[in-house]
């Protein structure tokens, strides 16, 4: 951080700049005021001779825009983008974007503070930009935007700053015709052979982004400079420096074999199952990153605004034209001479270059004249080095020696980007890089382009920055909020196409140039639609912080400018409709249910409770429903609960018990009688078991003999209720199960003619699991009368095996690792679907015509009913196998949510697009404790609520 030069601008709209903060490739981030609110903020503003270049501006914004869909967690939501309402009458309008600030250390500098981080720290700092990655990945994306200097670790977790190539560029660059070309930090084996970057792309960079952080150095490094392109692509890493622990996972994710690499969602879970946030509650970092940090922060609130010279413009000065990009001749600009010094900065100062900002031998490509060089201002003397791996950088390989295709004239429109940051997803597949402006080489630093403005003249010095207080005053607590966008990457150096200098120069395809005289606002509702149907990685919540991310625009309450409606983001839930903490005072809940789209009735050991599902403010509490089950609609004005002793209907209102029945009275004839968990439910009737205890007296002796003991035996019973008429419609007697004696069932499926109940193995008895011979049977039992139709056993299904049904006679079971259908009726096999080795599937789901399918290898699918053809697969990204995920279906039947231990995932039931997935980790009181239990998904209409242990939240859904 440095003081305002001379020439920087001072104002940025609202915002008043303060102090320089950090200098790189592309642009320059300033430490800025809102002169509203005076909240701190961090302006990122292109650099002038750079703004002017049509496919750098449509980068730039387009980057900003990634950086505003990907808000939330560790993304900052940009305060202002810097979009004027018209153009400067002098030329293009300057390219800014606000952030709000956040005291933070690159990764490099952090490297170099205290050396490498421990194993829990890297474990945070993994999963916090997995889970970025995740949510990237999801949307068919790759970010390219992971270095050294991009990696910012914050007192509460790690935060990124650069959402694609240009913000963490090595140096960037205009190219004839409109074109930019930017040099990328770190190379992968594939960049190195030229084929298509992709996700794992993206998990390679972060595996030599945690290797560089476990040891201060890349595992790389072992020979000459000029050998290092040869290294990444054949070499196996020196990773004996990482802890054991995470070696086998960055050891995965620096394979050669993109394919082998894991995902991002696997690498986020591994390192940190609760999330980055759960662990990093209580501090990560060490002591001396914690102080340096405060100091920053320290430093940055006792800024002020420097006294404005009446002759300095309120705004960014005006890019460079255009023509100062080309000497007069059209010629490149020379370059220095090897073993000459490169130009050094106007006001005299030697700019310091990190140590892998050194050249190699650049491999020379057949290509046009080479493109003109542009200017770095130095970094502020006395700025700490920034120690960078020495596979961060440009590196020799094989140049193609095909003529490069000429670079056409115009604005350096080329399609949409699909190559870097696929968000929009539209248009077709852009061309492929520019091969002959590609050169694996090293930065020098970059001299000053033939035509450009002359350095201004020497003003009066800017006062310096102030020295930290002692105790400065903190700002409010900002929920995830990182650094801003974008981050600078490391100095750049020239630029030129065959020079010392050169490379990797990368032609960017870019988003497509805008159309003549656009309607902001038709453009604006475009990029909210495909916006809202991109799909989805990952968002950390956490007790009763809502996930980020909504089209909702937030109501003014004073004079103040209301703010920008917020988008939802694409790879994240939408804004919670409300958030229901369940008091930590009271018992933690036992059953959830939804009554009629309008309450959400909660029980537990203590009490029964209903939640407004329209506002998510609890209504009332009663403690009769005490251990009751599963709240049930009784009609359209009551609320059904059986607790252990009686049936109650309560007020949806206020929760008053209207009826009670005892079970007693209910079934005097069975005294003790014990109710099993409700077995299922179809409009107005429930079935249930349940068993009591009588004595059986032992018989006549005969003559001589003593009489026997009396026995106690447990009879059980099936049974129908209306609980709209409040009378039982039949009972059957079934055999006793496991002790304590009531048997489990479940309704597989409720025909016309007759209900379908499965037996859960656990009660089983041991006779009952002998004679079954690892065969399961399912029982039909007539819809009137209650008696026994028949009961069959189907192939290979076994006690413990998932089974579902339909009304049209068809049972789906797992057998195996794999999904069968039966003619229900007659056992007849009808398709198999193949499952995953080592996997079996969950409950299935049925909806119309399909069946939705669940796996323990965390893979949710569809299914066509009749003829068993596969429609889609897909999966969670959580990694490992443990139990399937459960299935829950919106009301529309529209959105497919699986729910497990770790997530919940949420997918288009039609074709398995995957819309977004969410954690929640729990209390943030850093004393709480950690959150294991299993996600819970409950449908409402357009809501979805997701429960985990006591939080709910409200997500509206298609």
């Amino acid at each position: 951080m440095e003081a305002l030069r001379q020439d920087d601008p001072r104002r940025f709209g609202r915002f008043t700049a303060l102090a320089r903060f950090h200098e790189g490739a592309s642009a320059v981030r300033y430490v800025a005021r809102d002169t509203a609110s005076g909240e701190v903020a961090l302006i990122t503003a292109a650099r002038p001779e750079l703004a002017v270049v049509p496919a750098y501006r449509r980068r730039f914004q387009a980057e900003a825009r990634t950086a505003e869909r990907l808000a939330g967690g560790w993304v900052a939501p940009p305060l202002d983008t810097g979009e004027e309402p018209e153009t400067p009458a002098d030329g293009p309008e300057p390219l800014w974007t606000a952030a709000g600030y956040v005291p933070a250390l690159p990764l490099a500098e952090a490297i170099g503070i205290a050396g490498p981080l421990d194993e829990r720290a890297l474990r945070i700092l993994g999963a916090g930009i997995a889970e970025i990655l995740s949510r990237v990945h999801a949307a068919g994306a790759v970010l390219q935007g992971l270095a050294p200097g991009t990696v910012l670790l914050a007192s509460d977790g790690p935060r990124l700053t650069a959402f694609g190539p240009l913000g963490a560029a090595a140096s960037a660059e205009a190219r004839p015709g409109g074109q930019l070309s930017v040099r990328l930090g770190y190379l992968t084996p594939e960049q190195i052979e030229g084929k298509e970057v992709s996700a794992a792309s993206d998990l390679f960079v972060l595996g030599l982004l945690l290797a560089y952080a476990a040891t201060g150095a890349t595992p790389f490094t072992e020979g000459p400079a000029e050998e290092a392109a040869r290294r990444i692509a054949g070499d196996e890493p020196e990773l004996d420096a990482v802890p054991e622990a995470l070696r086998e996972l960055i050891t995965n994710c620096l394979a050669k074999d993109p394919a082998a690499r894991p995902s991002a969602g696997t690498v986020a879970a591994e390192l940190a199952l609760e999330g980055a946030a759960g662990l990093a509650r209580g501090g990560w970092l060490p002591e001396r990153l914690a102080a340096a940090v405060a100091d920053q922060e320290a430093r940055v609130l006792a800024l002020k605004a420097p006294e404005e010279n009446p002759e300095t413009p309120e705004k960014a000065p005006a890019p460079v034209p255009a023509e100062a990009l080309e000497s007069v001749d059209g010629t490149a600009a020379p370059e220095p001479e090897e073993g000459t010094a490169a130009p050094e900065p106007a006001d005299g100062t030697a700019a310091p270059q990190p140590e892998d900002a050194r050249p190699v031998d650049a491999a020379t490509l057949d290509a046009p004249a080479s493109p003109v060089e542009t200017s770095v201002a130095p970094a502020p003397a006395g700025s700490p080095a920034t120690a960078e791996p020495a596979d961060a950088r440009p590196v020799d390989a094989p140049a193609p020696q095909a003529a490069a295709a000429p670079v056409a004239a115009g604005d350096g429109d080329i399609g949409e980007d699909r190559g870097t940051t696929r968000f929009l997803n539209t248009g077709p597949r852009p061309p492929q890089s520019d091969r002959a402006t590609t050169q694996l080489s090293l930065p020098q630093e970059l001299v000053a382009p033939p035509g450009a403005a002359p350095a201004p003249v020497a003003q009066p010095i800017p006062p310096a920055l102030p020295a930290a207080p002692v105790a400065p005053q903190r700002p409010g607590p900002t929920h995830g909020g990182p650094a801003p966008y974008p981050a600078a990457a490391l100095p750049a150096g020239p630029a030129g196409s065959g020079g010392a200098g050169g490379g990797p120069m990368v032609s960017l395809p870019l988003p497509p140039a805008p159309a003549p005289v656009p309607d902001p606002a038709a453009s604006r509702r475009t990029l909210l639609t495909i916006a809202a149907a991109a799909v989805g990685g990952l968002i950390v919540g956490g007790g009763a912080v809502a996930a980020l991310g909504s089209g909702d625009t937030a109501v003014a309450t004073d004079d103040k400018p209301a703010p920008k409606p917020r988008r939802t983001l694409p790879g994240q839930p939408p804004e919670p409709r409300w958030i229901y903490p369940h008091p930590a005072s009271e018992s933690s809940p036992l059953t959830t249910a939804v009554w009629r789209d309008k309450l959400l009735v909660v029980t537990s050991e203590s009490q029964a409770s209903a939640v407004d599902l329209r506002t998510g403010k609890r209504l009332w509490q009663r403690a009769d429903g005490a251990k009751g089950q599963a709240a049930l609609a009784a009609g359209a004005d009551l609320v059904f609960v059986a607790s252990p002793s009686e049936f109650l209907w309560l007020s949806p209102k206020n929760g008053r018990v209207v009826h009670r029945v005892r079970y007693t009275d209910a079934f005097g004839d069975l005294p003790g009688l014990a109710v099993g968990p409700l077995a299922g439910n179809s409009g107005p009737v429930i079935w249930f078991t349940g068993s009591h205890t009588v004595t059986v007296k032992a018989p006549k002796p005969k003559k001589g003999k003593k009489k026997g003991k009396d026995k106690e035996v447990v009879q059980a019973h099936f049974f129908a209720y209306d609980i709209v008429q409040r009378k039982e419609l039949w009972r059957t007697p079934v055999p006793a199960g496991r002790a304590p004696g009531t048997p489990a069932y479940r309704v597989v499926v409720d025909r016309s003619a007759d209900v379908l109940v499965r037996q859960d193995a656990a009660s089983l008895t041991a006779a009952e699991v002998k004679a079954a011979k690892g065969k399961g049977s399912i029982r039909s039992f007539d819809q009137k009368t209650g008696k026994l139709l028949w009961t069959k056993q189907y192939a290979a299904v076994s006690p413990e095996a998932a089974t579902g049904g339909d009304e049209d006679g068809t049972l789906y079971a797992a057998v195996g690792k794999d999904l069968q259908a039966f003619e229900t009726d007659t056992t007849k096999p009808l398709w198999r679907v193949e499952g995953s080795d080592g996997s079996v599937f969950g409950t299935p789901l049925v909806a119309g015509p399909l069946i939705h399918t669940t796996e323990r290898s965390q893979l949710v699918g569809a299914v066509e009913r009749e003829s068993g053809r596969l429609v889609w697969r897909r999966s969670t990204e959580v990694p490992g196998t443990g139990n399937a995920p459960s299935l829950t279906l919106s009301g529309s039947e529209k959105t497919l949510i699986a729910a497990d231990a770790v997530q919940v995932t949420a997918f288009s039931a039609a074709d398995g697009e995957r819309l977004w997935k969410f954690q929640d980790i729990g209390s943030a009181d850093p004393k709480g404790a950690t959150v294991s239990a299993s996600y819970r998904a409950l449908a409402a209409g357009e809501t979805v609520v997701v429960q985990r242990d006591r939080v709910f939240y409200a997500f509206p859904v298609a």
